[in-house]
């Protein structure tokens, strides 16, 4: 039983080591869905913006009829850049951006969001040294930060990633998003206990999203403690919603990298939303 557990923690870091960690990467700004985000910047798009769609699909066509009505309104591409990002076309979305970019050079918005693009779809330097544009040190933005140091941990820079997260919990003590970063971070270098030290931190901020329990339930696991690792995943959850973290759960610690079926990403680092 201790050598199949101990292959089980083996397949599972070479697969986090191994496999995308865009989530998010998660976009790891703020623990938020590209959805939510959608909000920050429709409120300068004009007056039906208080009345955004929430479905990704719906978003992507109302603002793609603005942004095609005028390409070079920045508030119009980056509304369309988030939203195509939402409804799960990347490429597009970095396209967009990148010509809204070409357009309104300097326009630190537009840099974050075709920052945020280029690290959805692996362009990972490009998407650090476009996202150092974004802001700057004397007015640093700790979502920011915290999306460089997921790219950064994606080009396996682990300790220049986690100074980038301790700045920005310099910014944001205790944030939760930043620290379950921080224990992935850990994980990817087999600090198991270390980045269960961080994790549980940050699932014990009421900010906390499911991705924070999958993630401190999931390095639970990786060190053979299973039935504590699917209470975590559980916690006070619906039935449904619970059955749906522990199959996940399951599904994770049985992966093997070398068969192939490693297309669920790990990206239980926040994406870079």
């Amino acid at each position: 039983m201790r050598q199949r557990f101990s292959r089980e923690r083996l397949s599972l870091a070479r697969l986090l080591a191994s496999t995308s960690l865009v989530a998010a990467v998660a976009m790891g700004l703020g623990g938020c869905t590209a959805m939510s985000k959608l909000s920050d910047v429709t409120g300068s798009v004009g007056p039906r913006a208080e009345a955004a769609p929430t479905d990704p699909a719906r978003a992507a066509e109302v603002y793609g009829e603005r942004y095609r009505a005028n390409p070079r309104d920045a508030n119009a591409a980056l509304a369309y850049g988030q939203a195509l990002r939402a409804n799960g076309q990347r490429a597009q979305a970095a396209a967009v951006l990148e010509q809204a970019n070409i357009a309104s050079p300097g326009n630190k918005p537009l840099l974050a969001a075709w920052g945020r693009a280029l690290a959805d779809n692996g362009n990972f330097q490009q998407a650090f040294d476009v996202l150092s544009k974004a802001h700057t040190p004397d007015n640093p933005d700790w979502r920011i930060l915290s999306v460089q140091g997921t790219v950064l941990d994606q080009l396996g820079r682990h300790e220049e990633a986690r100074a980038y997260y301790t700045s920005a919990l310099k910014i944001v003590p205790g944030e939760p998003s930043v620290l379950s970063n921080l224990g992935m971070s850990y994980v990817l270098t087999r600090q198991l206990p270390k980045a269960e030290d961080v994790l549980r931190q940050a699932y014990a901020n009421p900010k906390a999203d499911s991705r924070v329990r999958q993630n401190l339930g999931l390095v639970v696991g990786l060190q053979g403690r299973f039935a504590e690792a699917e209470t975590i995943v559980k916690g006070d959850l619906p039935p449904d919603e619970a059955a749906a973290n522990v199959a996940y759960l399951k599904d994770m610690l049985r992966k093997d990298p070398r068969s192939g079926r490693n297309g669920v990403p790990v990206a239980q680092l926040n994406r870079p939303e």
